[in-house]
C-alpha cells in the first residue's frame, strides 16, 4: 500500500494549541489531512500509549491511517498503524521484524548521505527536512530550502522512484506550494494546524494547496 502523504498532520502536546490531541487529529482527517503522527517528547509511556489510544479511536471512521513517532512499543500497544523513526530511533531493520510487514514505517532523512544508505526496501515513506526554519522543535543544522530538500528527493528517486517524500519544518500555506514543487508529494505540518481556532479549515486550505500543485506538476 503506497501512502497517501499529502497532508501529514503531526498532533504534538507540546504545539497543540489549547487543543485535545484525540479532537485535534479528528478535526485534522476532516480537513483533508491523510495521515496522522502522534509526536511526544515529554510524556510518560503510560500517557502516551492512552494518548495515542485516543487518537486511534478518533480517526477510526475516517479511514486516515495514524502513526506513533520514535516509539516502536507505543505503536505496538496502542494498536496504531505504525511508526516514524528518527535516524537516532530504533534501527528500521528491527522496527520492520517488531511490526510486521503490513505496518507503516516512515524514516526522516535529512542529508543526501542518509538518503544514499538508508534501508529504503523497508520503509513505506520519508519526511525530510527541516526544510525552513521551525519553532515545534530544536533544529540542530540550518534549513535546507526547497532546493536542499530537491538534492535529498532527487537522491531517494535514484534508489526508489516511487517511495512517497514530505517536507517538514516550519510548512505552513505561504510555502506549502514551493515544497511540491521541489518535488514532494506531501508536506508534514504541526503549527499551521494546531494553532489555530479551526484546524479544519487549515486542513482544507493546506490540502487545496497541495493538490492543486500536485495537478500542475503532473503527479
Amino acid at each position: 500500500m503506497r501512502v497517501d502523504l499529502r497532508l501529514n498532520a503531526i498532533v504534538d502536546p507540546e504545539r497543540a494549541g489549547g487543543h485535545q490531541l484525540a479532537d485535534l487529529a479528528r478535526q485534522c482527517a476532516r480537513g483533508g489531512a491523510t495521515l496522522v503522527q502522534l509526536r511526544d517528547k515529554l510524556s510518560a509511556t503510560r500517557a502516551m500509549i492512552e494518548e495515542a489510544r485516543a487518537i486511534k479511536k478518533a480517526l477510526a471512521d475516517s479511514g486516515v491511517p495514524f502513526v506513533v513517532n520514535d516509539r516502536v512499543d507505543v505503536a505496538m500497544a496502542a494498536d496504531a498503524d505504525g511508526v516514524h523513526l528518527g535516524q537516532d530511533d530504533m534501527a528500521v531493520e528491527d522496527a520492520r521484524q517488531l511490526l510486521g510487514p503490513d505496518a507503516i514505517v516512515g524514516l526522516s532523512i535529512k542529508s543526501v548521505a542518509e538518503a544514499e544508505a538508508a534501508p529504503l526496501a523497508l520503509i513505506d515513506y520519508v519526511g525530510s527536512g527541516g526544510v525552513y526554519v521551525t519553532a515545534s522543535k530544536q533544529q540542530n543544522n540550518p534549513p535546507i530550502g526547497p532546493a536542499g530538500l530537491a538534492r535529498i528527493i532527487a537522491a531517494l528517486r535514484c534508489r526508489a522512484p516511487d517511495l512517497p517524500v514530505c517536507g517538514i519544518a516550519g510548512i505552513d500555506a505561504n510555502n506549502a506550494g514551493e515544497v511540491i514543487a521541489a518535488g514532494a508529494d506531501g508536506v508534514a505540518i504541526i503549527s499551521a494546524l494546531s494553532l489555530t481556532p479551526d484546524p479544519a479549515a487549515a486542513a482544507r486550505t493546506l490540502r487545496d494547496i497541495v493538490d492543486g500543485m500536485l495537478a500542475k506538476r503532473g503527479a
